[in-house]
């Protein structure tokens, strides 16, 4: 699927083509992708919002026209709902500390007392035992400043949520459900649906950590109702260093900014400072005005190929791999069977045991394929696997059968070799 569309893939790695299989971590870039940065900097570069000239006017619109674009493909409301961000832990981190800063109080009180934050001490936020780091670790701040408990949602025996224990965890002192949509480890899709509903019944507001469903599936902020949704570029075709905090208009009006500086504001005097309109408020400094138009045209570029047709083929993939893997002696596929969207992850054991992940894609590297070991950002759920990482594989729109049977030759090759 238009493999000759992304450049990288023409390399060779210790001498042979290069078989790219760690697209959970990044994405690869098409030419358009490419050329656009070139085109940014080299005919319009300018700073934006700031600026009357013919520079900076164009580089304002192809900025506004990114935002626009960005809040389409999700389906937003409003490209108000859109915030640029530098990535799925940037856009959780800001939104983890904006619900841990005081209310708004437009009529204070003369004598002072301080205003509660919207989540505070012996207040509660879920996640699930699935997390990438991303997920976990600005709500463990949020948790140890306000004084507020985290909570995980347990894994059944087949790796899935447990969403019966889920629906039992959701009290009056939930004030945030944020979950992955798909698991960056084991590639399940979660029910998201669901999970969204279940709180919503509660009154919870729902983050959603899209980085590995954006990408790989339709995602409708506003047929899944959820209240947040955070995801990055360079997964998704795009430059690295630009990224999205979907949020509904009710919520970011309430929120406070979570950085200060220039464009932010709407009037800075030594007495205070009042902000700027949505999305503004949330995007001090210089925005990366060339990081979103080249996210712009990743988006472009996706949307001429078709998001149900790219679901389709990594699904085919997905599902050729794991048989694959299925009939090699001695391999462990996590949550096999399972649905999934575009992610493997397995270990492989021989004579004497586990054979290392690090050595496994140490191997299949000396052989040109790109693969990712480790506990892959997300060691709470390792540490329930019980190892110390997993192999992990996982697909993009240009990878084919030829790159999972080239793949399997290698690892078949690497387990000789350690056993």
């Amino acid at each position: 699927m238009k493999r000759e569309d992304f450049p990288i893939l023409k390399e060779t790695v210790h001498g042979r083509p290069l078989v790219y299989l760690d697209n959970a971590a990044t994405s690869q870039k098409p030419q358009e992708v490419i050329d656009a940065i070139g085109e940014a900097y080299g005919r319009w570069n300018s700073n934006i919002h700031r600026g009357v000239h013919h520079l900076s006017q164009i580089a304002t619109m192809k900025h506004e026209e990114a935002r626009k674009a960005v809040a389409s493909f999700i389906g937003a409301a409003s490209s108000d709902e859109i915030v640029f961000t530098k990535g799925t832990t940037d856009s959780l981190n800001a939104l983890a500390f904006s619900l841990g800063e005081p209310k708004p109080t437009p009529n204070p009180s003369p004598k002072g007392g301080e205003s509660k934050a919207w989540i505070n001490e012996g207040d509660e936020i879920i996640v699930s035992g699935l997390e990438h780091h991303s997920n976990i670790v600005p709500w463990q701040m949020l948790c140890a400043r306000n004084g507020a408990t985290l909570r995980h949602i347990p894994l059944r025996a087949d790796l899935t949520l447990d969403i019966e224990a889920y629906k039992r965890m959701l009290s009056a002192k939930t004030k945030l459900v944020s979950v992955a949509h798909v698991s960056n480890v084991l590639g399940i899709i979660n029910p998201i649906e669901e999970i969204i509903r279940l709180a919503h019944e509660q009154g919870v507001p729902v983050c959603i950590d899209g980085a590995q469903s954006v990408p790989h599936m339709q995602v409708d902020v506003q047929a899944l109702d959820c209240d947040f949704l955070a995801f990055s570029g360079h997964k998704l075709y795009g430059p690295t260093g630009i990224g999205v905090l979907y949020g509904k208009r009710k919520w970011l009006e309430q929120l406070p900014p979570h950085e200060g500086g220039g464009e932010m504001i709407s009037h800075v005097r030594w007495s205070g400072t009042t902000y700027n309109e949505l999305p503004y408020k949330f995007e001090a400094g210089t925005p990366d005005f060339v990081g979103s138009y080249a996210l712009h045209q990743a988006i472009a570029y996706i949307q001429g190929i078709g998001m149900e047709a790219i679901a389709k083929h990594e699904r085919e993939l997905t599902e050729y791999c794991e048989r694959r893997l299925g009939e090699l002696e001695g391999v462990k596929v996590y949550a096999a069977g399972q649905r999934k969207a575009g992610v493997i992850s397995f270990n492989a054991y021989g004579s004497e045991g586990l054979l290392h992940p690090f050595d496994i894609g140490t191997l299949l590297d000396q052989q040109g394929v790109a693969v990712r070991t480790g506990h892959h950002c997300a060691e709470p759920l390792i540490d329930t696997l019980g190892v110390p990482g997993t192999v992990r594989v996982s697909f993009g729109l240009y990878n084919d059968l030829n790159d999972i049977d080239r793949f399997i030759v290698a690892l078949k090759k690497a387990i000789m070799m350690l056993s």
